[in-house]
């Protein structure tokens, strides 16, 4: 009988992030920023029907990057998480360092389980407060640490390009219109330094807006309300500038669509509380 093959825990381990980082490499990098009145979400996505980022709880948003199956799979948890959580006790007591924990603790048994692959996904999870200061934004990568992000974040295939670029020209207090533009030109630079044009079709923008009156602060930004935000002069705060519920063209939401596709999700998380948020594919199963 001849002697298993010994592989050191180090090397393992090492094998292990180099192959989940491998995998969330070939996927589209996508950003979160805070603005004065909330969080923004900004990814590449030339889907209409299959979104990247949803919404979990009413003040709570997530954003993945990677394998399209297995972080839908940890979207619905967490929506079951949040839902029964907010049934159970209070609404107040579902936060977004709450569901980062359970994330984190569900990432990390499969990235040191050796029976089963790493997952090949990275994750963000926000939560919009009354006030700037109460924002939280939390990153989340394959082998299920926590890391603690404020002002901007970026996740996927040209991640740390990106984070550097938006670490030298995110301020506190931008307005939607200014973030957005500085979101969109983070994506636009490629490895090799060029830019490209990213037209509006292909964006796929969602917001937690504070000034919301309604107790749901997420919002996706589309059509004619996206293109006026990205053609705004910079001047700062307009009203426009403002998500309007009148410009709203989300569909109501709908049932789970399950799995089937690649990019970004196609699915409503909703739960007791009907949520809206969806995630979509673009057709390689990596977002």
């Amino acid at each position: 009988m001849s002697t298993p093959f010994y592989v050191s825990p180090q090397q393992a381990m090492a094998d292990r992030a180099e192959y989940a980082r491998k995998g969330i490499a070939r996927g589209r990098s996508l950003v979160v920023l805070q603005y004065a009145d909330g969080i923004v979400f900004v990814g590449e996505n030339p889907s209409r029907a299959l979104h990247k980022f949803s919404e979990i709880y009413d003040r709570i948003g997530f954003a993945a990057a990677g394998k399209y199956n297995e972080y839908e799979n940890l979207r619905i948890g967490g929506v079951r998480y949040a839902d029964l959580r907010g049934y159970t006790y209070d609404r107040d007591d579902v936060t977004a360092r709450g569901l980062a924990n359970v994330y984190a603790q569900t990432l990390g048994t499969i990235f040191s389980s050796a029976a089963e692959k790493p997952y090949e996904v990275e994750l963000v999870v926000a939560e919009v407060g009354a006030g700037p200061e109460g924002d939280q934004i939390y990153r989340l990568p394959h082998d299920g640490s926590i890391v603690d992000e404020h002002g901007s974040v970026a996740v996927g295939g040209n991640a740390e390009q990106i984070s550097q670029f938006l670490d030298q020209r995110h301020r506190d207090g931008m307005s939607l219109a200014e973030a957005l533009k500085l979101a969109v030109q983070a994506l636009s630079r490629e490895a090799n330094g060029n830019e490209r044009e990213i037209p509006a079709e292909r964006l796929e923008v969602a917001v937690l807006d504070r000034t919301r009156p309604q107790q749901r602060k997420f919002k996706r930004i589309v059509g004619r309300q996206l293109t006026r935000l990205l053609d705004a002069d910079g001047a700062g705060t307009t009203p426009t500038d403002a998500p309007s519920d009148t410009e709203d063209t989300d569909a109501p939401p709908a049932v789970d669509a399950g799995g089937t596709g690649p990019e970004s999700t196609g699915d409503s998380g909703a739960g007791e509380t009907g949520k809206e948020g969806t995630e979509g594919t673009e057709g390689s199963a990596k977002e």
